[in-house]
């Protein structure tokens, strides 16, 4: 009995003692493999850090060209091109800094005059704008839908050839307005309907929408809808069913030629985007 206990005290003894050994061979063995794995490692990270940051520079180099090209080259294909037409921007809904100075770069060199922008109201103020229209034939629009198409016509048309019926309503129709609006030789439409507009909000909105973008397309003066290249939701469809030339790309130079040209009387839908039916229209010589 005491040697079995011997024997047994013995052999975990020599149990743990194995296993010690095992740790420390393996820590030993392991230790170096491990350190040989994170030597590889660092070497092959370092080796892909250098190589993004080569390309890295190499991408930027050929941008700054390209950019460069784009500032020499854009002022002569557009130069003098809209010399002497008044243009507006009307917003449906939204404008954003971004869309209104890619518009206005665009616009520099062509010789045209931005004379008026206007942010259409959305959700379309019904109640204020009957109030306004009280004693005019508009002043149920509130409960007769085909009221307010007539209004939206009426107000689109006298955007572009002048009248009293965009001044009078300026307050409640608009969010935003400045400039002047008629004698217009043609028209920038932007839309950006806010979010969290409710199932009979959004559906006035596109009918006032509508009835305006019918009454600016009358005169037979060019009405070009654009947005940027990552405007979500895109309108360029709600563009092409309401007959308008459309670029989907206006934060590019190749954009902003498009829409010179469409505003100029190029039709068809330029762009980078599946809706699009090509980059750019047909292209003139140097302008001047």
């Amino acid at each position: 009995m005491g040697y079995s206990a011997r024997y047994h005290a013995t052999s975990l003894i020599a149990v743990f003692l194995a296993l010690a050994v095992g740790i420390l061979i393996g820590a030993e063995f392991g230790g170096a493999a491990l350190s040989e794995t994170r030597k590889n490692l660092e070497e092959s990270l370092v080796g892909n850090l250098q190589e993004a940051r080569a390309r890295a520079d190499a991408i930027s180099g050929e941008l700054g060209r390209a950019n460069e090209f784009d500032e020499k080259v854009y002022p002569v294909l557009t130069r003098d091109r809209l010399l002497g037409k008044r243009v507006a921007i009307v917003a449906l809904g939204e404008l954003s800094s971004e869309i209104t100075s890619a518009v206005e770069s665009a616009l520099g060199p062509t010789g045209a005059k931005l004379v008026g922008v206007g942010v259409v109201r959305e959700p379309v103020d019904t109640n204020g704008l009957a109030g306004e229209l009280s004693n005019t034939r508009f002043a149920e629009l509130r409960t007769v839908p085909e009221q307010l198409t007539q209004l939206g016509v009426g107000v689109g048309r006298q955007i572009v050839i002048g009248g009293t019926l965009p001044e009078l309503v300026r307050g409640q129709l608009f969010s935003r307005a400045s400039g002047e609006f008629g004698a217009l030789d043609a028209v920038i439409v932007v839309r950006g309907q806010p979010e969290g507009m409710g199932p009979v909000q959004r559906s006035t909105a596109n009918q006032l929408e509508t009835a305006l973008l019918k009454g600016m397309t009358a005169p037979r003066v060019p009405v070009v809808g654009v947005e940027a290249t990552g405007t979500e939701p895109s309108s360029i469809g709600f563009f092409q069913s309401n007959n308008l030339s459309s670029v989907d790309d206006i934060n590019t130079t190749a954009g902003a030629v498009a829409m010179v040209a469409a505003l100029g009387g190029a039709e068809g839908s330029f762009g980078v985007k599946s809706s699009a039916d090509r980059l750019l229209p047909d292209l003139l010589g140097p302008g001047g």
